[in-house]
């Protein structure tokens, strides 16, 4: 099932309570969008870098059989301080994971509730800046009509010349280059 439908759920639609003009409020919670063939493995270890072992090990074996090497990148854990943005990407995570291993996996949000000292660990997603070269990608138009939703004009950063915190701020992308531990997560539920 490839799912294409990013409608958020009226229970994550949370910009109207942290966006500004100036962009997205942030504090001590986070979110972290996900598919539920994942859930357990999350639960038991939590959320780590690089994590989504069986798509990495399944992209790793279909570049071995057509005798390519295949170089496991360290991605870090990727956050947002929204849980509609966390939406988005627990719908992309559903489309690459139901298309790869023909599952029915639902998107869902974790909230992750950092203590005062992993909170400070938490940097600006300026990998975003590939995205906003491209010119078009579907997270910007999403980002995009959140803004139009909320009466506000959506950004327009330039990657050439914006500052790190345009890019958590506008775009609502961070990532933490820790693990973050089990305990800290919650299943964001209606």
């Amino acid at each position: 099932m490839i799912m294409s439908d990013t409608t958020t759920p009226a229970y994550l639609k949370d910009s109207a309570q942290i966006l500004t003009q100036a962009g997205f409020a942030t504090s001590q919670t986070w979110y972290h969008g996900t598919a539920s063939g994942l859930l357990d493995a999350i639960m038991e270890q939590g959320l780590i870098q690089s994590g989504d072992k069986e798509y990495n090990l399944k992209a790793k074996q279909t570049m071995t059989t057509i005798g390519s090497s295949f170089k496991e990148n360290k991605d870090p854990v990727f956050l947002t301080q929204s849980k509609e943005l966390a939406y988005y990407w627990a719908v992309k995570t559903c489309e690459s994971r139901n298309k790869y291993f023909a599952n029915d996996e639902q998107p869902l949000v974790l909230a992750i509730n950092l203590p005062a000292e992993l909170n400070t660990t938490i940097n600006p997603d300026v990998g975003a800046a590939g995205m906003l070269l491209a010119g078009s990608d579907d997270y910007l138009e999403v980002l995009s009509k959140i803004y139009q939703d909320n009466g506000l004009v959506a950004p327009q950063v330039d990657p050439m010349t914006a500052d790190r915190m345009e890019y958590l701020a506008a775009l609502g992308m961070a990532y933490s280059k820790q693990n973050i531990a089990a305990d800290l997560l919650e299943v964001v539920k209606p």
